[in-house]
């Protein structure tokens, strides 16, 4: 399955992104829900991955400093390509607008995944929400 990547509009499609990023990170993870909706959503470029049937499975977001976060795929969806599509075209966007580097608070579990996209860890590992990250950084320069 190849997934329909698309940019998300933030006032009109919010609940679609927040049901995706809940299920995901409170719900399945244990974040405390004060702490997954920021005011940076409301600046922030966010893209929606739905399935061939139009089901919203996957989120990502991409903020003005080139801060990659919010990557959120449902469990059932996993595996797939769909974290990799949503990356793929954060990517390409942050490229377009014209920045030099991304980066990322990847959890510690995901670090690999995100090395295998060209990211390089940077620093030591600290605790968010619970849970062990490691700031993570890729260079977009041609």
């Amino acid at each position: 399955m190849r997934p329909i990547i698309r940019i998300a509009d933030w006032p009109t499609e919010q609940s679609a992104l927040l049901t995706i990023r809940i299920a995901v990170f409170v719900e399945e993870q244990g974040v405390p829900l004060d702490l997954e909706h920021d005011e940076h959503d409301a600046l922030a470029t966010h893209l929606l991955a739905a399935d061939e049937h139009g089901e919203r499975i996957g989120t990502a977001r991409l903020l003005s400093s080139g801060h990659i976060g919010r990557m959120a795929v449902l469990a059932a969806h996993r595996g797939r390509g769909i974290g990799s599509a949503l990356l793929l075209e954060l990517l390409r966007l942050a490229h377009q607008r014209g920045l030099r580097e991304v980066f990322l608070n990847a959890q510690c579990s995901a670090e690999s995944f995100y090395e295998r996209h060209g990211f390089v860890r940077e620093g030591e590992i600290f605790v968010d929400a619970g849970i062990d990250h490691v700031r993570m950084v890729r260079s977009l320069a041609d």
